[in-house]
């Protein structure tokens, strides 16, 4: 272990200071060898036997934090290295290049690695992002969602599948992957409930976001009609997806987005979004309509009431306008009485 330079380390005596709590941990009864290695050799064994086991979805995004960003700049360090300041200088530079999420998610790869190396013998020390002075929270601009009145055009206008696929997202909130995901036996068309089992990623079947992800969807009564008559044409296929397209598999939700909701935006002159615009809206309308916090967040199925109202706080629907509206109409001054009372 590097203790330091002969510049920075005047005499032997302050070497001897430094090494001296070395050697009591080390001299100590329960004293266990670590293992050390680089963390670019670490992260080969961490991808392959670790890595390997989680959603596609996920892969995809922690490959990139690996190739991009900590083989790139920490590869040739050791794990018992990684120190806190190390850490730091490694959040700095990252803070120069991408968003504060981005950082976090790193980071959150980051930890997953040194907590895999810990149980697995290696000297290392924690990613504790709490200790860790991480770049201001930006601005976060607005989500692009749908008012009612533009969800309902492009369900009219949209063509099938689209149309069925648009009126699930914008009438139960289910998100893009969860409405590929979706097969027949999915759907109780007579308790008018969707249980998700399942999401889809770029064709490929995975796991939902999270266990709370897992709860039925209750269905209304207008997509129970619309999802009867999508059934009476629809094409019956071994595993039961509503939505396969001509490769037999499932939709991928880019290439809706690009070649099924685009399309009918632009021909209805209505700014260009994506899925979640429709789950956005859903959760809009929920408000609207006075559903409490409770409520929406059973349906959009978070795990905590705070998410969903964190998420979804800027939407301001009509029944908020006429609650402030009444409120003004309390405290509205008789422009009469204002002047009698106006001193001359």
């Amino acid at each position: 272990m590097v203790l330091g330079t002969v510049a920075e380390l005047k005499t032997k005596r302050i070497a001897q200071r430094l090494l001296d709590p070395i050697l009591a941990r080390i001299n100590s009864f329960d004293y266990r060898p670590s293992k050390f290695v680089t963390v670019e050799k670490f992260a080969d064994a961490w991808e392959a036997q670790v890595l390997t086991h989680q959603k596609p979805s996920s892969v995809k995004a922690v490959e990139s934090h690996l190739r991009t960003y900590i083989r790139k700049h920490l590869g040739k360090v050791l794990l018992h290295e990684l120190t806190p300041q190390m850490q730091q200088n490694f959040v700095t530079l990252l803070s120069q290049k991408v968003s504060r999420k981005t950082v976090l998610n790193i980071l959150g790869t980051l930890s997953s690695m040194t907590r895999t190396a810990k149980s697995w013998g290696y000297c290392t020390q924690p990613v504790t992002t709490s200790e860790l002075a991480l770049p201001s929270d930006e601005l976060r601009k607005s989500a692009r969602f749908f008012n009612g009145e533009e969800a309902r055009k492009v369900i009219m206008l949209a063509s099938e599948p689209y149309r069925t696929m648009f009126a699930i997202a914008a009438m139960t909130g289910l998100r893009a992957g969860e409405v590929m995901g979706l097969q027949k036996a999915d759907l109780d068309l007579d308790r008018r409930v969707i249980h998700v089992q399942r999401s889809a990623w770029y064709g490929r079947v995975q796991t939902v976001k999270s266990k709370a992800s897992r709860a039925p969807v209750a269905m209304a009564e207008a997509l129970a009609a619309l999802l009867k008559d999508y059934l009476a044409t629809w094409k019956a296929n071994p595993e039961g997806f509503l939505f396969l397209n001509r490769n037999g598999r499932p939709y991928a939700a880019n290439k809706v987005v690009e070649y099924g909701l685009w399309p009918v935006l632009d021909k209805l002159k209505i700014e260009r979004a994506g899925m979640h615009a429709f789950r956005h809206c859903h959760a809009s309308l929920l408000m609207d309509v006075g559903a409490n916090p409770t409520v929406t967040k059973e349906q959009m199925r978070h795990s905590d009431a705070r998410i969903t109202l964190g998420i979804y706080s800027h939407i301001i629907g009509d029944s908020q306008r006429d609650a402030v509206d009444r409120v003004g109409e309390i405290l509205r001054p008789d422009v009469k009485l204002c002047a009698q009372m106006r001193p001359n």
